[in-house]
Formats: C-alpha cells, structure tokens, sequence
C-alpha cells in the first residue's frame, strides 16, 4: 500500500516572517509534503511578501474574513493530499513531525490524530526561555471540556475534514474546539508519539479575553451545540499549563 500523500494548509495574517520561519521547517521534514497551501488572511497579499520558496509547491489563496478557520478553509478547499496537516504561521514543526503523521496514517481506520507540542516563550517567538509542554496524556474526557491541542498539531484525513464540512465560520473564536467535538463523534482520535511541534508565543492580543462576550458566546453555543456542560473561558497559556507541564 502507497503511503499517504500529505497536503499542508497554512493559516497566516500579516506575519512574514513568521511565516517563512514556519515554512522553512516545512522544508526541513525527513519527510517530503506533497503541496503546501496558504490561506492568506492579511491586509496584504503574502505572495507579494514571501521570496522564492524552493522546495515547496505553494498555493496561495486570499481570505478576507479576520478568521483562521475561515483561511483553512480555503487552503484546505483544493487540497489534493490524503491527509490534512495544519500549521499555523506563529508556530513551526521538528523535522520528524510529517513522518510521524505519514506512519500513522499508513493505518486506513486512522481519521484525526495529533502531536505532542511545546508553547516556546521569547521575544522572538522562537528562543527557548522556557517551554510549556502540551496536551501530554490527554484523555477524551479533556478533550471534550478544552477542545484539545492547536490546530499546528493535528492531522486530519481529508475524508474526514470534507465530510465535517471543515471549520465552522459562524464562530468567531473556538472553532478549533467545535471541529474536535465533532470529530469525536465520528471517530476516535490518536495522540502520536513524540514532542514534534515548537508553539510559538502568541501576542497579547491573541489570547482568549478573559471577558469577551465573543468567546463567551462562542462557548455558549458550543456547550448547547455538544451538550456540555458550562465552559469556562481559557487562554491559550491557560490551557497548556492546565494539560503540560513545565521543565
């Protein structure tokens, strides 16, 4: 049986270099993707912004809609690979992060699966001063109250992705957490092994805020949508240091 081909999809907002970093590591992969697509959500066009990228087959496509989900979407809308791999543009993968994903989804049952990964605190977004490790031995149960890891951790097989219609664009924010709770109706996930995915610090506006009537609403729907109980409002640091633990 071939192995299966893997297509990248970007998410990306006014951050070249945050961009190129992620997809220098793209490239870095012991093993190769078949394409990589940007959904592009910024105020200028990336590809105006980006230097020839070898190595890669790019695909970009414009978004106006101030929503990673929705540039997902996008990127993900012409994807020709097997399997579905995120990546956002603040965060970067190791070199063994797609050969894992490949290995795993050898394994036809296999439809959503996710990587161990570190927040990496700096400046830069990238030094080491100190690393949060996430989503380390998380169960369903957890799954289901947080939503699980960020999307630069998951791999999704196209199937499935297409069949759940993607991200829903309705929510603003948590649509990452709407996308895990329904894929978990449909089929179990898979943590594979290994810390294969670098978080890069989010700025201060990134974060979930603490009394935002946008996330609150969002959870709100949610919980009625899953049938959960109250969720409580958490920031992307939050999270982890809930789930990891630091070294």
């Amino acid at each position: 049986m071939a192995a299966p081909s893997v297509s990248v999809i970007v998410a990306t907002r006014d951050r070249p270099a945050r961009l190129l970093d992620a997809l220098a590591s793209v490239i870095a992969q012991d093993t190769p993707a078949l394409e990589v697509r940007i959904g592009d959500d910024g105020d200028v066009p990336v590809v105006e912004r980006l230097p020839h990228v070898p190595l890669l087959e790019l695909t970009a496509v414009k978004v106006r809609a101030g929503h990673d989900g929705a540039a997902r979407n996008a990127a993900a809308a012409g994807a020709r690979g097997d399997v579905l791999a995120f990546l956002d543009d603040r965060d970067r993968w190791r070199p063994d992060h797609l050969a894992g994903v490949v290995r795993a989804f050898a394994d036809p049952a296999l439809a959503f699966a996710w990587s161990d990964g570190e927040i990496v605190r700096g400046d830069d977004g990238v030094a080491p001063h100190a690393r949060v490790a996430v989503m380390r031995n998380a169960e369903a149960a957890t799954l289901r109250a947080i939503g699980g890891p960020p999307p630069s951790t998951w791999a999704v097989r196209r199937s499935l992705f297409e069949s759940l219609g993607g991200f829903d664009e309705t929510l603003r924010c948590a649509e990452d957490h709407d996308f895990v709770l329904r894929a978990l109706v449909l089929t179990p996930p898979r943590r594979l092994p290994g810390i294969t995915v670098e978080l890069g610090a989010r700025d201060a506006n990134d974060g979930a805020d603490e009394a935002g009537e946008g996330w609150r609403d969002a959870l709100a729907r949610l919980a009625a949508r899953h049938g959960l109980p109250h969720l409580d409002v958490r920031t992307f640091g939050h999270g982890a240091s809930w789930l990891g633990a630091a070294r």
